[in-house]
């Protein structure tokens, strides 16, 4: 029987369509998720074939293939009280062709070796063969962070206060009890001290689970590049990529307040939720950023029919690009008088759609937002281009290669999606 309410209660490293799903949850229900901290911690767990450990998927009820879900983010709370991030170096020798995927102890030769923490720092995770660091990554630079209270405000810490942090590193994680990864607060780290910065949490990795098993961390067009031909157990051909749902965005605007629309390729949609964090300035320029441990409430909703390649974001209205902000009173009398002049008929209501692209690299990634736009609409490549140029706007989410394309569209292409109802709820 499907639930009003399905609790997440297991972590996964993969999404694998052939693994037995939670729920179902009722179709208009809740998931709630404590979801554990994304890519440091699960970058220094050996063990994990991901960068990312996110919620077991959730079926949803009537989701079937070719149907789209709806996804209203209600509350993202923060639950970690201090963390560690910063750029990343991998370290040769110590995995097999993906430093994320497959890990490989360089004394015994081992994927995904068995570990254990000895002490703090960044020799902290080790073989439990051979007793050696392990771990395929390394600092670039990297930092500890705290919150207050309220987790509106963070500042960075000196090597004390991160020494401190370090001792206690599984609880100032809060990492939920199902989780496998080893806390990154061991490292203590402290290059950049006394940095203040504001809090506004954002979910990474949030979507429907993929056709193909694809490690968590590379279920997007950027980071799937790495699974092709790879030398490992997850490897996919190039045209396996077309599987992936694109849930990896890291948009620092899927937050509490916004709804996001995502395909179903699989029946029962497998809905998961991972990567939670603090903050995150666009383009997510340093590679990671504060990755945390958060309750995440969202409401699910199928939309039958709605047949999509990868998401589409409705942001909160705060969010929206300059050009494709709802028109206002003022613009809208404006427009009529100018129409009064010249004569031509108005498209009367419109509405921000905002899709995501992914790829290679940020060419391919604009191509690939711009194509999905054209045949989710049914409209000509070239009229998609002037809309996101003249009314609309493309942003980085992420290197190399995710953005967000937003442009003005009328209503009627919304509604005969079946999806004017969700933006009319949230703009108007």
């Amino acid at each position: 029987m499907p639930e009003k309410e399905v609790r997440t209660k297991e972590m996964v490293w993969v999404l694998d369509p052939n693994q037995k799903m939670l729920g179902p949850v009722a179709n208009g229900g809740k998931i709630v998720a404590h979801t554990s901290p994304g890519c440091w911690g699960p970058m220094i767990t050996p063990e994990g074939p991901s960068g990312h450990e996110v919620t077991k998927p959730v079926e949803v009820e009537g989701a079937e293939v070719g149907d789209a879900v709806a996804l209203k983010i209600k509350k993202v709370k923060i639950l970690s009280t201090a963390t560690v991030s910063g750029t990343d170096q991998p370290k040769e020798g110590y995995f097999n062709g993906d430093p994320f995927v497959a890990a490989r102890c360089p004394v015994c030769n081992i994927n995904n070796p068995d570990c254990e923490i000895v002490g703090t720092g960044e020799e902290s995770i080790r073989c439990k063969e051979c007793g050696k660091p392990v771990t395929p990554f390394g600092f670039g630079s990297g930092y500890t962070m705290v919150f207050d209270q309220e987790t509106n405000t963070a500042i960075t810490l000196n090597l004390e206060g991160s020494e401190e942090v370090a001792k206690n590193a599984k609880e100032m994680s809060f990492l939920p009890p199902e989780s496998k990864q080893y806390p990154i607060n061991l490292w203590a780290k402290a290059d950049l001290p006394g940095v203040v910065t504001r809090v506004r949490p954002m979910i990474g990795n949030i979507g429907s689970c993929p056709s193909v098993p694809f490690p968590s961390s590379h279920n997007a067009g950027d980071f799937g590049q790495f699974l092709v031909d790879a030398p490992h157990d997850y490897a996919l051909t190039k045209e396996q990529l077309s599987h992936r749902t694109d849930g990896h965005m890291d948009s620092d605007e899927v937050r509490e307040g916004t709804i996001l629309l995502v395909p179903v390729k699989v029946p029962g949609a497998g809905i998961y939720i991972g990567d939670v964090h603090a903050m995150q300035g666009d383009g997510e320029i340093a590679g990671h950023t504060t990755d945390v441990s958060a309750e995440v409430e969202i409401e699910v909703e199928v939309i039958k029919g709605l047949k999509l390649d990868g998401p589409i974001l409705l942001p909160n209205k705060e969010d929206l690009p300059f050009l494709a902000q709802p028109h206002d009173s003022n613009l809208k009398e404006a427009a009529r008088k100018l129409a009064e002049q010249y004569k031509p008929p108005l498209e009367g209501e419109v509405f921000p759609l905002q899709c995501f692209g992914t790829g290679a690299n940020l060419n391919e990634a604009v191509e690939n937002g711009l194509n999905r736009i054209s045949e989710l609409l049914t409209m000509p490549l070239d009229e998609v281009k002037n809309r996101v140029t003249i009314a609309g706007s493309i942003s980085i989410s992420r290197l190399p290669g995710v953005v967000q394309i937003t442009a003005m569209v009328p209503s009627y292409y919304l509604k005969n999606l079946g999806i004017e109802n969700l933006f009319q709820e949230q703009y108007s």
